[in-house]
């Protein structure tokens, strides 16, 4: 019997872009051919970022030095997600602050909001996206603007992101300095909330998408916000301690080293007893610890062992920090 690719119980695949498809200037190894593959088998591929640093534009041609056919309808980011929140709640013409990149103010201008640089030019909302130079003058005119009762909104809450060269600060670290000096939370619109999710799905008119990210807290939890299966890849900022901690709301549908598992059949456990197998692997447990009775050797090898190993943490609670340990091929 032949065994299905796990794309292919899908109409489309939506990619999360830092640590999934690319490490900052870097195509993750083997993403843009496998993307290229599930494009030739007629998968419907989209583009989703919390980043507001970039224009759609501006992404799209990155992908494309990277190697990864995209045009600029092919991604979503969390400042289209954002305008459509704004023109919900504010009148076309508002006066904005905002505390970004230039590529947030040509969003914003392109939406028919005039954006302005003071609190002094009376802003009825701040709008704050993600900024590699953030100039500290920008963080103060927010503060002070929220303090006066503009409406604040946020492209995306992420704490971190995944570079080629480690784990940097995120928009999220950006918008707790922020907080600090108000009594309110922002409105955001990037995963794990609604809103980005909502206008990927419209944009790109999927019916049935798989979700690929590398995080619990915003990827994971986002798909299953919006009812989304998604699959878990290891080459960004979460690995398989974070999957062993995570909460039901932050568990994902499947898990894979990386983008390329989508051409393969999916990872299923099966229980038996107090033993759960994955493909050849077994992890039993008893008086709440887990150990394996095999010894995964190769990559896959070690996925199957963790997928086997989670069931039995997220079902019945075990403990499964010896099989955790031992799988050294994963982060």
């Amino acid at each position: 019997m032949t065994v299905r690719a796990l794309a292919e119980s899908y109409d489309a695949a939506l990619f999360d872009l830092d640590g999934v498809i690319y490490l900052g200037p870097k195509a993750v190894d083997g993403v843009p051919e496998a993307l290229e593959e599930l494009r030739s088998r007629g998968t419907h591929l989209g583009f989703v970022t919390n980043n507001a640093a970039r224009t759609p534009a501006t992404v799209a041609e990155h992908l494309t030095s990277l190697g990864i056919r995209a045009s600029q309808d092919d991604v979503v980011n969390s400042t289209q997600a954002t305008l459509r929140m704004l023109s919900a709640d504010l009148p076309a013409g508002s006066r904005l602050l905002a505390v970004g990149t230039d590529a947030l103010r040509q969003q914003l201008t392109g939406a028919g909001f005039v954006v302005v640089d003071s609190l002094d030019d009376d802003p009825v909302a701040v709008v704050q996206g993600y900024h590699p130079q953030l100039v500290w003058s920008q963080i103060e005119q927010a503060a002070l603007a929220v303090q006066r009762g503009a409406a604040w909104y946020a492209t995306n809450p992420d704490l971190t992101r995944p570079t080629d060269r480690g784990i940097v600060p995120g928009l999220g670290s950006q918008i707790a300095i922020v907080r600090v000096c108000v009594d309110v939370d922002p409105l955001i619109a990037g995963k794990p909330f609604r809103p980005l999710l909502d206008e990927t799905v419209l944009r790109i008119g999927a019916e049935h998408p798989i979700f690929v990210g590398d995080r619990t807290d915003t990827d994971i939890l986002g798909a299953n916000n919006v009812g989304m299966d998604s699959l878990f890849v290891f080459t960004g900022a979460h690995g398989k301690a974070d999957l062993a901690d995570a909460a039901p709301e932050f568990r994902p549908t499947w898990i894979g080293f990386d983008a390329a598992a989508l051409l393969e059949p999916p990872r299923e456990a099966f229980l038996e007893g107090q033993r759960y197998t994955c493909g050849y692997q077994e992890v039993d447990f008893t008086d709440g610890l887990g150990w394996l009775s095999t010894r995964p050797v190769t990559r896959d090898e070690q996925l199957d062992a963790l997928w086997a190993a989670l069931q039995a943490r997220w079902r019945f609670g075990i403990d499964i920090s010896a099989v955790l340990n031992s799988l050294d091929l994963l982060r």
